[in-house]
């Protein structure tokens, strides 16, 4: 339909899990009537995976060549993908990147995939770096989702995303704030590593474990979860401050997710403080022993069909290359902390 504008959104976990594909269609003037016309997670190459899993500890020579590799990957990935679907091209690419490190309190962010390289191998007009600009304005350069939730699901209060880490949404006197909670993914796929599993299927082998109060105790006593909103968490703060912790009890891995979970969704119920329904997306909305817990705590949980769960933040990621075509807000003050609402992200095309 002319009416219409057509985006493909990327969006890179920091769980390392794939890449996800979503190809939208946006009525031009009423965005909240979308429809999703193909979506896909695309695995990466083993020697990407592990590239992509230790970046951090990369020099920025190295960092740099990651980048463009993930940019010709990502590029080759969507031109299979429209091929393979016999899908006509889109109007705009919009993509996340992959999280190298996220400190906006020394305004430091990065997020690999080069932008122009996506735009070279494919042809299509592509957006990407949408967190700079708001950490150079004083923000915290995330959550991004927010505008998605306020634009697209305008009946929930609360949106909860159970990704490598969990972030909310809430809405409240016509205003919407966010922030990240506590990892999630990023923990508990370390820990199902390493007992030979990529994750903790169906919560199977935590519903198993025994919880730890002593560390249960000690997670919850981390600073970052006295702090006020605007806030959000890099995978620095697991490394430093999350992994310690638990790796000095010694306990075996099935227990550490069993106390992890816990821990998880206690930080998540000091956010929800009353009955409103909770809107959940991202991977963890699988794992049935977390969701148990989250109802344990009293939380009013909303689950969608499995495309939204799955795909919600790639289909937000298409809604922001939207609005930074047109120049329209997609950052918002009220969420990241930055000095005025804006309009951010590359463009390249």
């Amino acid at each position: 339909m002319t009416d219409s504008i057509n985006i493909i959104g990327l969006m890179s976990g920091t769980s390392v899990d794939g890449l996800d594909v979503c190809y939208v269609s946006f009525p031009k003037n009423k965005i909240e009537e979308y429809e999703i016309l193909n979506c896909t997670t695309v695995d990466y190459p083993t020697d990407l995976k592990n590239q992509l899993n230790n970046i951090i500890n990369y020099d920025q020579r190295k960092i740099k060549e990651i980048d463009l590799k993930f940019g010709e990957f990502i590029g080759l990935s969507i031109n299979k993908f429209l091929k393979e679907n016999k899908l006509d091209l889109p109007d705009l690419i919009s993509s996340h990147g992959h999280t190298v490190f996220h400190k906006p309190n020394i305004s430091k962010t990065l997020q690999i995939g080069d932008g122009r390289t996506i735009n070279k191998i494919t042809g299509i007009k592509t957006v990407n770096n949408f967190r700079e600009q708001d950490v150079k304005l004083g923000g915290q350069g995330a959550p991004l989702v927010p505008i998605g939730d306020k634009l697209l699901f305008k009946k929930y209060k609360y949106c909860l995303n159970l990704g490598g880490f969990v972030n909310i949404s809430v809405k409240k006197s016509n205003k919407i704030f966010a922030y990240d909670i506590c990892p999630l993914n990023t923990v508990l796929n370390f820990y199902s590593k390493k007992i030979g599993h990529e994750y903790d299927y169906d919560g199977n082998f935590s519903k198993t474990g025994i919880i730890n109060n002593n560390l249960f105790n000690e997670l919850n006593e981390l600073s970052f979860y006295f702090e006020k909103h605007p806030k959000s968490l890099g995978i620095e703060f697991v490394l430093e401050e999350i992994f310690p912790i638990i790796d000095k009890y010694k306990l075996s891995e099935i227990d550490i997710l069993a106390t992890y979970i816990k821990h998880a969704a206690y930080q998540i119920s000091k956010n929800i403080l009353d009955n409103e329904k909770v809107l959940i997306s991202g991977g963890g909305s699988f794992n049935k022993t977390l969701i148990k817990s989250l109802t344990n705590y009293g939380i009013n949980i909303s689950r969608p069909n499995n495309i939204i769960i799955n795909y919600k933040e790639s289909l937000i990621f298409a809604l922001l290359g939207h609005l930074r075509l047109n120049n329209e807000i997609n950052c918002l003050k009220s969420v990241t902390g930055a000095t005025r609402d804006h309009s951010s992200g590359d463009v390249f095309g």
